[in-house]
């Protein structure tokens, strides 16, 4: 009985072993990025005015959420320069001149801008 069992559990890893050399490899990250993966990898530690939430603006002082919401709404930009054209009072005018060289502008992705996520994109403190 102890031999048939021996056999049998023997048997079973030889079958795991063959059923592991026919199987696919396994994928890395870096096959399964999509194209918000790469939009967020290009702007490089930057907020990007045309893909970012109202939320991603929370780091610099004085500009969430009246000033980043009608950044948000006011793209498409071209430049970060285009934001100035915006209405915009004078003192925000300012701040934003302030953080200028924090923000970076790529093509909006419709992954990243889709229904109201650049407004509220559910992430809370």
């Amino acid at each position: 009985m102890k031999r048939l069992l021996a056999w049998l559990m023997s048997g079973v890893v030889l079958a795991g072993l063959l059923v592991t050399l026919l199987l696919p490899d396994a994928a890395f990250a870096d096959d399964l990025r999509n194209e918000a993966d790469d939009k967020i990898a290009a702007r490089a530690g930057k907020v990007d005015l045309n893909n970012s939430s109202v939320r991603r603006f929370q780091q610099y002082p004085g500009m969430y959420p009246t000033l980043a919401g009608k950044i948000v709404l006011g793209g498409p930009y071209q430049s970060v320069d285009d934001v100035l054209s915006l209405d915009l009072s004078e003192r925000q005018k300012e701040l934003f001149q302030k953080y200028k060289d924090n923000f970076t502008v790529t093509p909006p992705a419709i992954a990243l801008n889709e229904g109201f996520d650049r407004i509220n994109d559910g992430q809370y403190r």
